[in-house]
């Protein structure tokens, strides 16, 4: 019982982690990467659909990204929606088959807004494994009365080891995405 406490919550936290992982890489650094337009979600006939769902996406140059939509229909929707999208930065062109979308050079200002906006990601994803720490916790002193109170301590102690391994998880992740920021 304590065993299967243990297992989903390391699960959960390993999603967690994951999910941190892929909001760091929706932060733009200086180069194009297709990944940044993962949560875009495109106005497509009065339903709001993820772009990877719309275009396909390719980097051809380091500031560059092309989009091509799979609907031409969708093209102005799709350059609407990369154009208000909120740290981003860029300014889509349209020349009716594609969507050119180039990123402008990151000034060191720009540089330290989104370094602070990955450290609030990073900080929300470390209270998320904290949260299903809390819970497991909980499931785990619920079984004190079927398998003794030694048995829930070690079960603690495992707990408290498994959430550190996902919150320096989160650290390590977080240190290469502002490294990265950072770099010029």
């Amino acid at each position: 019982m304590i065993a299967d406490v243990l297992t989903d919550a390391g699960t959960r936290m390993d999603k967690a982690v994951d999910v941190a992982k892929e909001d760091f890489a929706t932060v733009r650094t200086g180069r194009a990467n297709p990944q940044m337009f993962q949560k875009i979600l495109v106005n497509y006939y009065g339903t709001p659909t993820p772009l990877e769902q719309l275009a396909s996406l390719q980097n051809n140059e380091a500031r560059t990204i092309i989009v091509t939509p799979y609907d031409k229909t969708a093209l102005k929707d799709i350059e609407q929606a990369i154009r208000d999208t909120p740290n981003l930065g860029a300014n889509p062109t349209n020349d009716g088959t594609i969507v050119r979308v180039t990123l402008p050079e990151l000034t060191a200002e720009r540089r330290k807004e989104y370094v602070k906006i990955v450290r609030n990601k990073g900080e929300d994803a470390k209270v998320s494994v904290r949260n299903i720490r809390r819970k497991a916790k909980d499931d785990l002193d619920a079984l004190k009365s079927e398998v003794g109170d030694d048995d829930v301590a070690r079960g603690e102690k495992e707990l408290e080891q498994l959430t550190k391994t996902h919150i320096d998880a989160i650290d390590d992740a977080l240190k290469r995405k502002e490294s990265e920021l950072l770099e010029i």
